[in-house]
């Protein structure tokens, strides 16, 4: 009777779900027609009678400045360069500026001049990427609010190709499977990676994970489900990219890992204003009174400028103990808002801690050419993120010709502080001790060991510069044009 019972409920219970699937199915399949109808009539044939190739760029923060929009306003000169019949549109919430200040905004900052227009959509409902929406669940908060936006970019402007150039990977089935687009993606930075998922897993405290879920096995254990749910969701909807490129190769490693795309994803080292730093003129120091440590990142807390403050001020304290040549920490950086202002406040006052407010010097928000002069005079290069993707800050000084000391991971240790032709580039630690004590070294070489390594490092930065990155972009988006 039971058995009865049960059969007379699941068959019309998987009839009732079949019913449901197709609806689905019929229903998505309407959208893509009526988005598919909706371009022809929005992208009108020009006055040669051929229409124009769309290509989208999903970038809500195209007015940011940083090193992704560096990558932007490259990849969008290239594309104009190689293409004729292309018309690139950039996705944006930057409604504080037209698309002129925009463009004028790309040619001041990176001096990337565009040879034609490009097309503006302007996103209203930017607000649901941003992180302070979700003070919990943010990964997966930010994730679902990037697919209404890119609902909004997509109802606004359907365009042939699209590219994530942001990583907002769970936009890229919504363009290829709703909006019929050949899709692709440039990723600055995994969403999650394999080692978020071993913090968790170790219940270390970082950044990224508050100490009352360390303390607690069960929120740890919580955590960890929720980040494996994560990964496989991040997994799925970037595997469906047509063409998938990668700033670096650890970024590499853990899209391989999480997307399983091999056989479209590639290398493509960001572009770097390298030839800007390069010509600065490399002469030997000449004045052995005093030298500058500099630092350059913008001032959020994966960045760790706290152990910059930390490994100097404990070389100041062995320092101390001889007669040596006076030394200063420049801090350059970025302040984006007002937490970014509290974190400098907060900085200010480790040094203060630890009595060394005479010797840090903090430079935010400076001019170009200031920055410049800064890296032109400086002796060390001090950059201290744990598992950088890239490291644009660890190429530009290194090709003005200092001597880097970065972390111990991620893009400076797989990428760019590797031996040039069997020559040392630059130098690496990974905690207070070991910067603290490599600074001590650096400093304890002749001038002339010096030059040799800053000039290894400025022959070894040309894999960085804008041709490079124009050769292999156009390489790997290559498939998306056929």
């Amino acid at each position: 009777a039971c058995f009865r019972l049960l059969c007379s409920l699941l068959i019309p219970a998987l009839f009732l779900s079949g019913i449901l699937c197709l609806g689905l199915v019929v229903l998505l399949w309407g959208i893509r027609l009526w988005i598919q109808q909706r371009k022809k009539q929005l992208n009108s044939a020009g006055k040669d009678g051929t229409r124009p190739l769309l290509v989208g760029f999903f970038h809500p923060y195209c007015n940011a400045g940083g090193g992704g929009e560096r990558v932007l306003w490259c990849a969008i000169r290239t594309l104009q360069k190689k293409y004729r019949n292309v018309t690139c549109v950039v996705y944006t919430g930057d409604s504080d500026a037209t698309g002129e200040e925009i463009v004028e905004g790309a040619f001041r900052r990176f001096n990337i001049k565009l040879t034609h227009p490009v097309k503006f959509v302007f996103l209203e409902k930017r607000y649901l990427v941003e992180a302070s929406l979700y003070p919990h669940f943010t990964l997966l908060g930010q994730s679902l609010g990037s697919v209404f936006l890119g609902w909004e970019a997509l109802l606004k402007c359907a365009p042939d190709i699209y590219i994530d150039s942001m990583g907002y990977a769970f936009t890229l089935p919504l363009f290829k499977y709703l909006g019929g687009c050949h899709v692709g993606c440039y990723v600055h930075y995994p969403t999650i990676s394999t080692d978020m998922l071993s913090v968790v897993r170790n219940q270390d405290t970082r950044f990224n994970n508050a100490a009352f879920i360390t303390d607690s096995p069960l929120f740890s254990k919580f955590k960890l489900v929720y980040y494996y749910f994560f990964a496989f969701m991040y997994g799925l909807v970037g595997s469906c990219s047509d063409v998938i490129m990668v700033n670096s190769s650890w970024t590499l490693n853990h899209i391989l890992s999480l997307w399983r795309a091999g056989a479209c994803t590639s290398v493509v080292y960001p572009p770097c204003d390298v030839q800007t730093f390069l010509d600065i003129p490399l002469e030997e120091e000449k004045s052995t009174a005093e030298h500058s440590i500099v630092s350059v990142s913008q001032f959020r807390p994966e960045k760790d400028h706290a152990l910059q403050i930390r490994a100097f001020a404990k070389l100041l304290k062995e320092k101390r103990l001889g007669q040596q040549p006076s030394l200063k920490l420049i801090l350059i950086g970025g302040c984006r808002n007002q937490q970014d202002e509290e974190r400098v406040k907060s900085l200010k006052h480790l040094c203060e801690e630890l009595r060394v407010s005479n010797d840090v010097v903090f430079r935010i928000n400076i001019p170009f050419e200031e920055l410049k002069r800064h890296l032109a005079e400086a002796t060390i290069g001090l950059h201290t993120m744990w598992n950088e993707h890239f490291g644009i800050g660890v190429v530009e000084c290194m090709a003005a010709g200092t001597v880097i000391l970065a972390h111990n991971s991620g893009g400076p240790k797989l990428d760019i502080v590797v031996p040039y032709e069997g020559r040392i580039t630059g130098f690496l630690a990974e905690n207070e001790d070991t910067y603290a004590e490599t600074m001590a070294y650096i400093l304890s070489l002749s001038p002339e060991k010096r030059l040799e390594i800053r000039e290894n490092a400025r022959c070894s930065v040309h894999r960085f510069s804008d041709q490079h990155f124009e050769e292999t972009f156009l390489l790997s988006v290559e498939p998306l044009f056929k």
